[in-house]
């Protein structure tokens, strides 16, 4: 049997993610191959962790996902 979906899981886990990805470590790549790498792992950890910043709700069924992307007050 399934458990219900708990969507504070699913943000926590893409905070790991997230965490994951600073850790992981590089494969012996040089040049070319080593940039695009860096660059994935940048790409990933951003996606990872504005997830992992979201609050989400669930409404009628419909998950959603919010992301505060304004910069900081001053």
């Amino acid at each position: 049997m399934a458990s219900a979906f708990d969507p504070a899981a699913m943000i926590e886990r893409f905070r790991e993610r997230a965490s994951s990805v600073k850790r992981r470590p590089l494969p012996p790549v040089a040049g070319e191959e080593r940039q695009h790498f860096l660059a994935q792992a940048q790409v990933d950890f951003q996606d990872f962790a504005m997830l992992g910043d979201a609050t989400a709700t669930i409404e009628d069924g419909v998950l959603t996902l919010r992301v505060d992307l304004r910069p900081p007050a001053k």
